[in-house]
C-alpha cells in the first residue's frame, strides 16, 4: 500500500472513530437507579432513564402543561369520573408488538395488580380501564381524580410491553421492553447502562444520538473531572459550589431549573423492630432534632445559597406552600426541652444517607447541630438502591432522602403519608390525614384542595415522618456543544431535539 492510500485509509478510519462517538451521548448520574421496571421503580435517577426508553400517555412542558404524548387527545364525562383517551395508531413497542388500548389496559392492570408494584395508590381511584375502541381507552374511577392526569405523565403512564411483562413477570426489571426513542441494551451493576435508538419510534427523527449511556457517579468532583476531560458529555446534580467554576468554563455550559420537590429525613415510625425507639415512638424527640437544625444555615454553608431552606412537601415557589408555616428558627433550648419532657437526657440514633459528597456534607453539618441539642447521630454511608431497599425493609431508623417533586401536589405527600402509601417506608398511618388527602384528590377547586393540603401538612408538621429540609434546584452542567437542551422543573432531561456539533 502506497502511503497515499495509506494515509487516506488511516483518515476514513478516524472519520469513522469520530462519527461512532459523535453519535454516542454519556451522561453522568448521581445514582444508580433502582429496578428498571416502571411498576417497581422509585428513583429520581430512573426516571431519567425512563424518559428516553418508555413513552408516557401524557407528558408536560417546561411550564407544566400537560401534552399528549401516547395518547393524543383526552376527556372528562360524568362529573369527572369517567376519562377517555384517544391513543397513537403509529408507535410500536421495542419487541415489535403494536401499542394499543389493550397494551394501556393491560398497562394500568399490573399497575394496580402487581404485589411489587409501587403505583397501586397512585391511581387507587380506577375502579375499571377499558378498551373503547382499538386506540381509545377509558377509564372508569370510584370517585373524581384531580390527579389522573399528572399520574399518567409519570410512571403510572409510561407503557411497558404487555407480552414482555407477562414473559418476564419481576425479571422485565433486567430486560425493560418499552415503546420510547431509545431501547435497552445493557445494564452493569454501579457502572453502566445502556440504550440505542429504537428506529421504529414514531418521533424517530428528532432523536440524534444512536446511543446513550448513563454513568452513575457519586462524586460530585470526579463527575465534575469526567465532563472536563470528555468522559461525560453532561451530568445532572451539578454540585452548588461547582457553578461558578462551569459557568467561568468556556468548553461547557450550564443550566439550572427550580425543582418541584424536597429533600428532608424520613423517620421509621412505624416500619418494623427499628421503629421501637424514642426517636420512632415519641414525636417530642423528631420535634427536637427538627429544631436543633438551621435550615438557613445549611443553604449557605452546604449549598451556596442556591436551594431554599423547607418545612413542607411544596417549594415556596409553589401555589400549594402554606405561607402562614414558613421555617422554623433554629431554636436549641426548646429542642433540649422537649427530650427533657420525652424523658431524655440524649438520644442516639442511625441516619443513612447516600455516599456522596454533598449529601454527606449536608448530614455532617447536621450532625454537628443536633450533638448542641444532645442528639448523638451516627452516619450510615450507602450506596443509593441499596439505601432504599434497606428503608423499604425498615432495616433502619432514619434516612436523609428526597423527592424529585410531582406536577400536582398529590405526588409529594399522598404516596408517602397514606396508611397504604406505595413510598411509605416510615408506616407512619392516621386516619384523619388519610381523609384529608384522599379528599384533596377528589376535587377540582384549588382553594378546597389546598384548604385539604394545609390541614393534613399541620398534622404533619407536629408528627414529623419526614423533617423536611430544603428544596433543590436542578443544576446541570454539559459540554458546549451540545445544543437544544431545556432544563424542566421534574429535572429529567428530554433529548427530542438536542444534538452534538
Amino acid at each position: 500500500m502506497t502511503i497515499k492510500k495509506l494515509m487516506t485509509a488511516l483518515l476514513a478510519s478516524v472519520a469513522l472513530t469520530t462519527s461512532a462517538y459523535a453519535a454516542d451521548l454519556r451522561i453522568g448520574l448521581q445514582e444508580d437507579p433502582d429496578a428498571l421496571d416502571t411498576d417497581q421503580a422509585r428513583t429520581f435517577v430512573g426516571r431519567i432513564v425512563f424518559e428516553s426508553l418508555c413513552d408516557k400517555l401524557v407528558n408536560i412542558t417546561p411550564e407544566l402543561e400537560f401534552v399528549p404524548e401516547l395518547a393524543t387527545s383526552w376527556a372528562w364525562y360524568n362529573e369527572g369520573k369517567t376519562l377517555t383517551m384517544q391513543l397513537r395508531a403509529d408507535a410500536t413497542f421495542h419487541d415489535g408488538t403494536p401499542f394499543d388500548a389493550a397494551a394501556v389496559v393491560a398497562n394500568i392492570e399490573r399497575s394496580k395488580t402487581l404485589p411489587e408494584s409501587r403505583r397501586k395508590s397512585e391511581l387507587s381511584s380506577v375502579e375499571t380501564v377499558v378498551a373503547t375502541g382499538p386506540h381509545e381507552v377509558t377509564f372508569n374511577l370510584s370517585s373524581p381524580d384531580a390527579t389522573l392526569i399528572a399520574q399518567l405523565s409519570d410512571r403510572a403512564g409510561m407503557m411497558l410491553s404487555p407480552t414482555a411483562a407477562a414473559a418476564q413477570g419481576l425479571e422485565l426489571a433486567n430486560n425493560p421492553v418499552c415503546s420510547g426513542p431509545y431501547k435497552f441494551v445493557e445494564r452493569i451493576a454501579q457502572d453502566r447502562i445502556v440504550l440505542e435508538k429504537f428506529p421504529g419510534h414514531y418521533d424517530a427523527a428528532n432523536y440524534s444520538f444512536d446511543r446513550l449511556i448513563f454513568l452513575p457517579i457519586p462524586d460530585t468532583t470526579v463527575r465534575l473531572a469526567n465532563l472536563r476531560s470528555g468522559d461525560l458529555d453532561m451530568l445532572e446534580r451539578l454540585a452548588p459550589s461547582d457553578v461558578a467554576a462551569v459557568k467561568g468554563d468556556g468548553s461547557l455550559q450550564f443550566s439550572a431549573a427550580t425543582s418541584l420537590g424536597y429533600q428532608g429525613i424520613t423517620v421509621n415510625v412505624n416500619n418494623g423492630a427499628r421503629s421501637e425507639t424514642p426517636f420512632g415512638k415519641d414525636k417530642r424527640v423528631r420535634q427536637a432534632l427538627s429544631l436543633a437544625i438551621d435550615r438557613e444555615v445549611i443553604n449557605q454553608v452546604v449549598f451556596e445559597g442556591v436551594y431554599a431552606a423547607g418545612n413542607q412537601p411544596f417549594p415556596p415557589t409553589s401555589p400549594w406552600y402554606d405561607q402562614t408555616n414558613p421555617v422554623q428558627a433554629r431554636d436549641v433550648e426548646a429542642a433540649k426541652a422537649l427530650l427533657k419532657e420525652a424523658g431524655l437526657d440524649g438520644i442516639k440514633m442511625e441516619i443513612q444517607v447516600a455516599n456522596n459528597p454533598v449529601q454527606m456534607q449536608l448530614m455532617q453539618v447536621i450532625q454537628s447541630m443536633a450533638a448542641e441539642a444532645g442528639i448523638d447521630i451516627s452516619l450510615q454511608a450507602t450506596e443509593f438502591a441499596t439505601m432504599l431497599k434497606e428503608q423499604s425493609a425498615g432495616n433502619y431508623d432514619a434516612t436523609q432522602v428526597g423527592w424529585s417533586g410531582r406536577t400536582d401536589p398529590d405526588g409529594n405527600i399522598h404516596s408517602f403519608m397514606t396508611c397504604a402509601g406505595g413510598l411509605n417506608d416510615s408506616k407512619y398511618c392516621s386516619e384523619e390525614v388519610d381523609a384529608l388527602l384522599n379528599k384533596a384528590r377528589t376535587s377540582t377547586d384549588m382553594a378546597e384542595r389546598k384548604a385539604s393540603y394545609d390541614a393534613a401538612n399541620a398534622i404533619l408538621r407536629e408528627e414529623l415522618p419526614i423533617i423536611y429540609l430544603y428544596h433543590q434546584t436542578w443544576l446541570w452542567a454539559m459540554s458546549n456543544k451540545l445544543k437544544g437542551f431545556t432544563a424542566y422543573p421534574d429535572g429529567m432531561i428530554r433529548l427530542s431535539g438536542v444534538t452534538m456539533e
